[in-house]
């Protein structure tokens, strides 16, 4: 008797056009929240009586405090094994119609498996796991070499929803900031972001002291950003000595990621590395000067508002301006042409040194900044709110 062969066929492309609870999966950083945002003011637009949840890990979320794109967060813890991760993605389960999942790592791809019925996600394009995040995904997006990030996770709603002309990250609701630091404010000002997750993405502090004491010499304010962490703290230290208030003042850890955003907005200008608030900067649209070592502009460069759907960046180039965000990028080592190199550093791990980081001299963010805070639009807004 011929044996009957069953065949298994992964989950068809997604067919339904209307959806009335959608989930958004972004267990991630910080920065990679915000870049999801023109995602789902997408999905907004497209279903405006929808239920859109997002889901993300704990702290990460602020970034979407006052979007009235989004339902309601649900945040989850960093740690636990894989069963504790289940059980707590159980409780999800089923609740909603289509999910994003807008990142490629099993826990992400485990909420969009057992909270929805239909999945659009960031897949890897191999290696391990990759056949089976396939399986289960409805539309599958592959991430290619030299797409923006933001246009990559827009990709997500490609089956719905045309990619738009132009577009915009959402920032945080501004929110008032503390009497302290308000009083003491005055223009011009300059907010420096000193503190990198990783040294790899670190910008010498030794750099960063030369171009604050450039710039209080100059009579400009500087205003000092970063958390509490110990971390962010103990880089932040290596710098606020250079002088004293009011003329440097220290914000860090004083402040939520709202009240970073309303910082930002009325700012002269910002200084600072690939990390969140550089994107942050971006999306409220603060004039930037960003120093970019190991990190791949043409991926990760902040989004300039209101720009065309195309990526903003080219891979490498000494400066590049786009929007009023200027982005400096430092030497290569001798004898190779290795800058950006999309590595942890030189030597590969999260610890490491950036050459390319330590030869971005200080003079020349010096001296963009100074351009930039003479720039007519510039004077002329200092003089509207002085009167």
């Amino acid at each position: 008797m011929a044996r009957a062969t069953i065949i298994v066929a992964p989950p068809a492309a997604p067919r339904m056009d209307s959806f009335d609870r959608i989930l958004v999966v972004i267990p991630a950083q910080l920065g990679d929240v915000l870049i999801c945002t023109p995602l789902i003011r997408a999905a907004r637009e497209r279903w405006p009586a929808a239920s859109i949840d997002v889901l993300g890990f704990a702290g990460t979320l602020e970034l979407l405090a006052g979007n009235a794109d989004v339902s309601r967060c649900i945040e989850i813890a960093r740690a636990g094994g894989v069963r504790w991760q289940l059980r707590q993605a159980l409780q999800l389960w089923r609740r909603y119609d289509l999910a994003f999942v807008a990142r490629t790592s099993d826990r992400a791809h485990l909420y969009g498996l057992v909270a929805a019925r239909r999945r659009s996600a960031f897949v890897p394009g191999s290696g391990p796991g990759s056949r089976w995040k396939r399986w289960i995904t409805h539309h599958r997006v592959v991430p290619r070499d030299g797409a923006h990030h933001v246009l990559e996770r827009l990709r997500l709603i490609e089956p719905w929803v045309p990619m738009p002309a132009a577009l915009s990250l959402v920032p945080p609701t501004p929110a008032a900031l503390p009497p302290a630091i308000e009083a003491q404010l005055a223009h011009p000002f300059v907010v420096v972001q000193v503190p990198s997750m990783w040294r790899y993405k670190q910008w010498p502090l030794e750099h960063f002291r030369r171009v604050v004491q450039g710039l209080l010499d100059d009579g400009v304010q500087v205003v000092l950003t970063g958390s509490g962490s110990a971390h962010d703290q103990s880089q932040v230290a290596g710098v606020r000595d250079v002088g004293s208030a009011p003329a440097l003042l220290d914000a860090s850890g004083q402040l939520s990621l709202s009240q970073v955003a309303a910082l930002l907005a009325r700012a002269d200008a910002y200084l600072g590395p690939d990390t969140s608030v550089t994107h942050l900067a971006a999306a409220v649209g603060t004039p930037i000067v960003s120093v970019y070592g190991p990190s791949l502009p043409d991926a990760f460069g902040p989004w300039p508002q209101g720009h065309a759907a195309v990526v903003p960046w080219q891979r490498r180039a000494a400066r590049q301006e786009v929007r009023g965000i200027v982005l400096l990028q430092g030497e290569d080592l001798p004898g190779q042409r290795c800058v950006p190199c999309n590595r942890m550093g030189c030597e590969n791990r999260h610890d490491s040194q950036s050459h390319c980081l330590a030869t971005l001299s200080p003079e020349r963010v010096l001296g963009e900044l100074r351009a930039m805070l003479q720039a007519p639009a510039r004077v002329a807004r200092q003089a509207g709110e002085r009167s």
